[in-house]
């Protein structure tokens, strides 16, 4: 096991759902509870230094529960490792607590996620469609979504 997910799973205990390392990948299936305790920690860290939030994206696995998963992919530029830390979320309850405060940068990448999928991100400070317009019906992205869905036409705005 990497120094990385050693030192989650040594720290957060239960709160780790699992862990893999396969083909190099470190991977954290963590509750989404506790996630940004997690992400602090792994900002904060001395031997980890996760400083930059490259990517985070939503997943859609439709027929399962939890349906949705968020996947954070992190890197430190100082210590050169990477990590994928990911949280399901079930279909009624898609919300999981931004991580602005840690990153300032994933702003955008959970409205992304927002927009796409519906997954809310609780005290997130602007939370609006960033890809579709706002009278945009339903996430395009979401794996029942019909691909030959109308959607209501808008005009310049008077």
């Amino acid at each position: 096991m990497s120094v990385v997910l050693e030192k989650l799973s040594g720290k957060f205990g239960a709160d780790i759902v699992s862990t893999h390392s396969n083909f190099g990948d470190d991977t954290a299936l963590v509750r989404r509870e506790r996630i940004l305790e997690i992400l602090t920690f792994l900002r904060d860290d001395p031997e980890l230094r996760f400083d930059f939030a490259m990517d985070l994206t939503g997943v859609d696995y439709l027929g399962e529960e939890p349906r949705f998963e968020v996947v954070y992919h992190l890197y430190s530029l100082e210590k050169k490792h990477r990590v994928r830390i990911k949280v399901r979320l079930h279909e009624g309850d898609p919300v999981i607590d931004t991580a602005v405060s840690v990153w300032p940068g994933i702003n955008w990448y959970e409205r992304e996620a927002w927009d796409m999928y519906g997954i809310v991100f609780r005290d997130h400070p602007n939370l609006k469609r960033i890809l579709m317009y706002e009278g945009f019906e339903g996430h395009a992205l979401r794996k029942d979504y019909p691909k030959a869905k109308r959607q209501p036409t808008i005009g310049p705005e008077e």
